[in-house]
This record gives C-alpha cells, sequence and structure tokens, in this order.
C-alpha cells in the first residue's frame, strides 16, 4: 500500500501523479490519495472509468479527502 499527498495541487496534476504511481504498483495494490482539490473526486472516478482501477472509498468532505484507488488491470 502507498500513500500520495496531493494536497495543494488541482486537477489535472493529482491524476497524473497518481498514473504514475499505478504504473509502478503491482495488481491488487492499493493507493491512497490525500487531496483538496474540489474537482479530484469527480476526476479520479473519470479516470478509474477509463483506466478500469476501483475506487474504494473516499473519507471526508469532497473538497478535503482520502481516495483509495486499487490497481485491477
Amino acid at each position: 500500500m502507498r500513500e500520495l499527498d496531493l494536497r495543494g495541487l488541482k486537477c489535472p496534476l493529482p491524476v497524473l501523479r497518481a498514473n504514475k504511481a499505478l504504473k509502478s504498483m503491482a495488481k491488487g495494490e492499493a493507493l491512497i490519495l490525500l487531496t483538496n482539490d474540489p474537482r479530484a473526486h469527480d476526476e479520479f472516478k473519470e479516470f478509474c472509468k477509463i483506466t478500469g482501477y476501483k475506487i474504494s472509498s473516499c473519507i471526508g468532505e469532497k473538497h478535503e479527502c482520502r481516495l483509495i484507488i486499487f490497481k485491477t488491470a
């Protein structure tokens, strides 16, 4: 399990950095993302829809949340 602190970054940077991290991870591994970009939750939902990764949960408010993404492919 890895954690990526993306607070202070605005889209598309959080998605780009998460994608880079996920590419180096093994199938089934989880990536925890800390973000405070208000658009990040929606951006990551779309990103996962396109890539096939799975968002397990989003804890916190939409503007300050902790996302967990599993690499499924």
